[in-house]
Order: structure tokens, then sequence, then C-alpha cells
């Protein structure tokens, strides 16, 4: 799963991609409206994978360089 985000910082936008490569983004389900409006530490939680309501992360991946 993917998040692309769209946002306006002082003087131009910022557009920031994620893409887990196993488990799922999380998505507050418990928000009954369309529009999720989250604090600073909220989405670093969810970008880093956390279920926000049961606040659980994903398991680390760690993968080995070969070359």
């Amino acid at each position: 799963m993917k998040v692309k985000l769209l946002f306006w910082e002082r003087n131009g936008f910022v557009v920031w991609y994620k893409r887990l490569e196993r488990e799922r983004f999380k998505w507050p389900t418990h928000l009954t409206d369309e529009t999720v409006t989250l604090t600073g530490q909220e989405l670093n939680w969810l970008l880093d994978g956390y279920n926000l309501k049961a606040m659980q992360p994903h398991k680390a991946l760690n993968f080995q360089c070969v070359g």
C-alpha cells in the first residue's frame, strides 16, 4: 500500500510518498468524515505504520544489501 501527501509549506508545495513493503497503513476508520485532520505527531505515527486506534506499530523489516 502507498500514501501520497501534498501540502503547502511556507513558500511551496511538498510532495511526500511512502510505499510499504509489507502490511498496510492503518487509516483511522473510527472517524466519520471524509476529511481526516491529524496532528503532526499522529501523521508521523501513521506513516511509521502505527494503527492510531490501537497504537500498535508494524513489525520492523531488515533487509541486506546484495551487491
